[in-house]
């Protein structure tokens, strides 16, 4: 059983950049870890994702550029990096984890955090 926990979250102002993490209670060196957001009144949308293994990653043109996701499997954790933001990135953010990066695609996840509230506003 992994546990994850998001943290990094917070109040930011439009063009401001964040880091959230992604902590693992188990080690999860050979599977993938993906981001989601959920802004208010709409669907979760996926932020890309990460192989635990070699860091290869996938991101949706909607956040090429912007957000970048880097891991350290020292310590079992996935980072989600973010650059001028903006207010419609506003939301709460999830990290999730997978087999494979195949799986996320797939939109099997095994397992999810309990998200971390991201708001921008100035």
């Amino acid at each position: 059983q992994v546990q994850l926990e998001e943290s990094g979250g917070g109040l930011v102002q439009p063009g401001d950049s964040l880091r959230l993490s992604c902590t693992a209670s188990g080690a999860i060196s050979r599977g993938a870890m993906a981001w989601f957001r959920q802004a208010p009144g709409k669907e979760r949308e996926g932020l890309g994702s990460i192989s635990m293994n070699d860091g290869v990653t996938e991101y949706p043109d909607s956040v090429k550029g912007r957000f970048t996701i880097t891991r350290d499997n020292t310590i079992h954790t996935a980072y989600l990096h973010m650059t001028n933001l903006k207010p419609e990135d506003t939301g709460v953010y999830y990290c999730a984890a997978a087999p494979s990066q195949r799986h996320i695609s797939l939109g099997v996840l095994d397992y999810w955090g309990q998200g971390t509230q991201v708001t921008v506003a100035s």
